[in-house]
């Protein structure tokens, strides 16, 4: 069987009825060119999205958009990391094969020595609360 079909751990995640899958101390590191092409994502970032590597490097970072996700959340995301270099706010992301997970994001641009913009984001698990937060202001939202 090849790695690509075999499951991804999923040690050290919680299950919920609805399909939200919870995570304890875990950070979610990724990169990406300047198109948003994925081309780092930590071994935590694969296990809480349910891919394996190769399913994800050269991949358009939203491929973990989850549907419920407001276009005008994104729109402030770019706006500010092109503006002021970073963003900060709640995502709600899609796990391949079904469920969804929520994190607190922090989005950096960065320039590296040869001029090429790269984006690095890391995400950590949000309270409850915040999720609950979230979620009212993005009913609200496009």
């Amino acid at each position: 069987m090849s790695k690509k079909n075999s499951a991804v751990s999923t040690e050290g995640l919680t299950f919920l009825e609805d399909g939200e899958v919870l995570y304890d101390d875990l950070y979610l590191l990724s990169e990406t060119d300047e198109k948003g092409i994925v081309e780092y994502a930590s071994d935590s970032f694969l296990k809480i999205a349910n891919l394996h590597r190769e399913e994800l490097m050269g991949q358009p970072h939203n491929v973990v958009r989850h549907s419920d996700m407001p276009r005008a959340a994104f729109k402030s995301l770019w706006g500010d990391v092109q503006s002021k270099g970073f963003w900060t706010g709640y995502v709600k992301n899609a796990r391949k094969g079904g469920g969804y997970y929520w994190v607190y994001a922090t989005v950096l641009r960065s320039v590296d020595k040869n001029g090429k913009t790269k984006y690095v984001s890391i995400r950590v698990k949000p309270s409850r609360e915040d999720i609950k937060k979230a979620q009212e202001l993005y009913a609200t939202l496009d």
